[in-house]
């Protein structure tokens, strides 16, 4: 078995980076995902980045290099060409997914809503991941990932300041909706097993946001006095260390806490570790106690104390952690001219099946011809399709 979704197939049309994120675990996991990706979309993408004055060395290069493109087939078609409706009607009718990424609407006018779709393949999970749902006053708003959770309130909680919330820096509410999209696609996957039919799955980035504040909202009553952003605990801490490094430290539990005033030198705070009146006091001398040794040092006096801690790395830093290394995290990928890049591992362990092996993506439109002869075309069929504009290739990366 190449992986635990193998023999499922599923029609992509993702373009950002919840769709995208999905549909590689999809693929990861063993799904053969058909990327359908419009040429007008990849001229854009290369304009905006810059990708057209590369050669096609180079871009097949990026594309390798591309984690979200992973372990995914890519179909260079114009969904909007007349020509191309019957091509990607036959993938859809042989399809057990589609997942796709535009405005609400947009799909249907194109003749590819969920209503069309299911009616012509009635097992179809049809999944729809978008910024505020198909439903709702925002159902057409556009918008990425910090509007998602400015909606849901979670951006008002986001950074060490006081006095104004800042950007998370790592794009959350994109990958927890593309996890989410995973879970409801899978989900009505085992529900068709029971009813025999497929169903439309709706995914909105805010929903997926309200769940980052549900622990704040269930410990506070009154949310009118939340406690505010940089008001944090006493026994957790990112310090700054001699050599200018940084640590995080997490000691919440009180025998943690106890252990970890101990390492440091000052066993008079584990009693004070809800003491709110305290708190700036303390955090002021754990950061002047960090101060007097280099990272290493209290790597070893924290490891040996078994506290609670972890170096914050950079990326290099995290791509060659041996932990990452040894959980098949980070692992290398050979590169179409020569030379390796870095690849990000599937986040999910199973003990019987495990993932695909890793195929690194082709240019954009290198699997076409593959793609078009397993639904019946021919040769010949598919050259007419170029000729007639509705099939190109293209190259290009997408994230």
């Amino acid at each position: 078995m190449n992986g635990p979704l193998s023999g499922l197939t599923l029609v992509d049309f993702t373009k950002f980076l919840p769709g995208p994120y999905c549909t590689w675990m999809l693929g990861n996991l063993g799904a053969d995902v058909i990327r359908v990706e419009n040429p007008r979309e990849l001229a854009k993408q290369a304009q905006v980045f810059g990708w057209e004055k590369l050669s096609p060395d180079a871009r097949a290069d990026l594309r390798a290099r591309d984690i979200y493109a992973r372990n995914k087939r890519s179909l260079v078609i114009d969904p909007g060409h007349e020509e191309a409706k019957s091509v990607i009607g036959a993938l859809v009718a042989n399809a057990d997914i589609l997942v796709e990424d535009y405005r609400p609407g947009v799909m249907e006018a194109m003749g590819y809503g969920p209503a069309a779709m299911l009616a012509l393949n009635p097992r179809l999970v049809y999944a729809s991941v978008t910024l505020c749902g198909q439903t709702g006053p925002y159902r057409d708003k556009p918008g990425h990932d910090p509007v998602a959770l400015a909606i849901a309130g979670a951006l008002s909680r986001i950074g060490e300041d006081a006095d104004k919330p800042s950007f998370p820096g790592v794009p959350v509410a994109d990958l927890l909706s593309g996890s989410n999209a995973v879970i409801g696609i899978l989900s009505a996957i085992i529900a068709r097993g029971v009813t025999g039919k497929g169903q439309h799955v709706d995914v909105a980035m805010s929903d997926a946001s309200l769940a980052l504040v549900a622990s704040t909202i269930s410990r506070n009553p009154d949310l009118s006095n939340v406690p505010g952003r940089g008001k944090r605990r006493a026994d957790s801490g990112i310090w700054e260390t001699a050599d200018g490094r940084f640590i995080t430290t997490t000691d919440m539990e009180p025998r943690y806490w106890q252990r970890f005033c101990t390492a440091v030198g000052r066993p008079d705070f584990a009693a004070a570790q809800m003491d709110i009146g305290r708190r700036a006091e303390i955090a002021e001398a754990l950061a002047g106690i960090f101060r007097t040794k280099t990272l290493a040092e209290w790597l070893a006096v924290l490891g040996e104390a078994d506290t609670q801690f972890a170096p914050i790395h950079d990326l290099p830093g995290a791509l060659a952690d041996p932990h990452n290394r040894a959980r098949g995290m980070v692992f290398e990928v050979d590169l179409p001219g020569g030379g390796k890049a870095p690849h990000i591992g599937l986040p999910i362990r199973l003990s019987d099946t495990p993932p695909a092996p890793p195929q690194p993506a082709h240019i954009a439109g290198g699997d076409s011809d593959d793609i078009l002869a397993g639904i019946g075309l021919s040769q010949s069929d598919i050259q007419a399709l170029r000729d007639k504009g509705a099939l190109s290739a293209g190259q290009g990366s997408r994230a």
